[in-house]
């Protein structure tokens, strides 16, 4: 789109762009109104703008402020005939992409600057693109997720997932550090963590966390070194691994009581009804004498009384077996 209201100018840049490129499609406007109007129902794709900065209805920094608001990210080209300096750097900090003197205009010049502008227009919708498609990963995904600064440790960025999780709110998360979630005895673990992250640039670990509530939890975390609006950061996934834990601890308290019932089972056991045995063979002599008999009986039966508390020691300790343990409860 060529936005000029001398007809000998534009004829000029008609005739440099017909002898740069195949059969170009120019869409001429002389005024602003007539810009807006066309931006603004043109169902056409306008690939760049070259505008001239002296039309008779708008002129200079307002001219562009103005296009640039109906044009969105469609690259503008200034035409002048005026080398102020000061004025070409503004015109750059609002908006335009490129800056060209009429005087020193060549076919040249202005193919490399329509192309130039062109490709960085396009580049620039691809980075904004990728920086969205991974700020929505970050934002929304079902893991909290969180950047902190690895200079001061500060949180840089939490998603929600992270300020559900943890209980503090986003502006409470970034008035903190990464000390602040978690217990004061397990802070140079975390330094030694850090010392790990700086020379290798990736760390897996579990970790001890402290929600807002003052609930401790077990954090299974991966970490990763990144660039962060110009800063050295650390992303950081975390996966609360405390159900996990504690079906864990459930399950070696268990195997340790049924090592203890085995053992009573192969030793404790054992001895009253080695005895027993025993004292069983005696009774079977019919030549024991009355006396010896009976006392032989009464070991016999304390034997069993004292296997039969064992017995039911045993029992007790099988009954306080959760055998049905929930990994999710």
């Amino acid at each position: 789109m060529v936005v000029e209201d001398n007809p000998g100018d534009y004829l000029l840049l008609e005739d440099y762009l017909n002898e740069l490129f195949i059969v170009p499609t120019l869409i001429k406007a002389e005024s602003f109104k007539e810009t807006h109007e066309i931006l603004t129902n043109s169902k056409e794709v306008i690939d760049v703008i070259l505008l001239d900065l002296s039309l008779h209805d708008r002129q200079g920094e307002a001219l562009i402020h103005d296009v640039k608001a109906v044009s969105g990210n469609t690259p503008l080209i200034i035409l002048t005939g005026y080398s102020d300096e000061n004025f070409a750097i503004n015109s750059l900090s609002i908006g335009a992409t490129d800056y060209l003197l009429k005087d020193e205009l060549t076919p040249t010049t202005l193919y490399k600057s329509i192309v130039y502008s062109i490709e960085r227009n396009r580049i620039l919708r691809n980075l904004k693109y990728s920086e969205q498609r991974y700020a929505d990963l970050f934002h929304f995904s079902p893991q909290p997720m969180w950047v902190f600064d690895v200079e001061t440790l500060r949180f840089l960025d939490v998603n929600e997932a992270a300020i559900l999780s943890y209980g503090y709110s986003y502006e409470e998360f970034l008035s903190m550090t990464i000390r602040d979630i978690r217990p004061k005895e397990d802070v140079p673990l975390l330094q030694q963590a850090l010392i790990q992250l700086q020379n290798g640039g990736f760390f897996r670990g579990e970790f001890r966390h402290k929600k807002k509530n003052g609930e401790i939890i077990y954090v299974d975390l991966r970490s990763s070194n990144i660039i962060y609006n110009g800063r050295a950061a650390n992303i950081i996934l975390s996966n609360d691994v405390t159900a996990n834990k504690i079906y864990l601890t459930a399950i070696e308290q268990q195997n340790d009581t049924l090592k203890n019932i085995a053992w009573l089972q192969s030793h404790v056991v054992r001895a009253p009804l080695a005895r027993m045995m025993g004292l069983a063979h005696l009774l079977i002599d019919d030549e024991l004498p009355e006396a010896e008999y009976r006392e032989y009986l009464n070991e016999l039966l304390n034997s069993a009384n004292e296997l039969d508390t064992i017995i039911k020691d045993i029992i007790r300790k099988a009954q306080g077996i959760n055998f049905n343990i929930d990994k999710n409860d």
